[in-house]
């Protein structure tokens, strides 16, 4: 698969946060205020999956409709990758 850059660039922006964290904690900032960045991250993750699995998904349903290949598999195997990532 191909990653998009706009995936690329969602994970960089994720890994910027987490920098960010880190700093805080290296800051001793508030527990409250690291665990809200935290958060933010994981949500930020969450969603960066959920483009990946729909960008894959979308690629290998037009394989296969080309192809002329079955694609409820393919679905399948997405739901259980955006459940395995919850």
């Amino acid at each position: 698969m191909e990653y998009s850059k706009e995936v690329k660039n969602r994970l960089k922006r994720v890994e910027g946060q987490l920098k960010g964290v880190l700093r805080m904690m290296d800051e001793q900032k508030d527990c409250s205020n690291v665990v809200t960045q935290l958060s933010a991250v994981k949500g930020a993750l969450e969603r960066t999956i959920g483009v990946i699995v729909s960008e894959n998904l979308e690629q290998c349903v037009r394989n296969n409709i080309e192809k002329g290949e079955e694609t409820e598999t393919l679905v399948k195997e997405a739901v259980q990758l955006l459940v395995k990532s919850r």
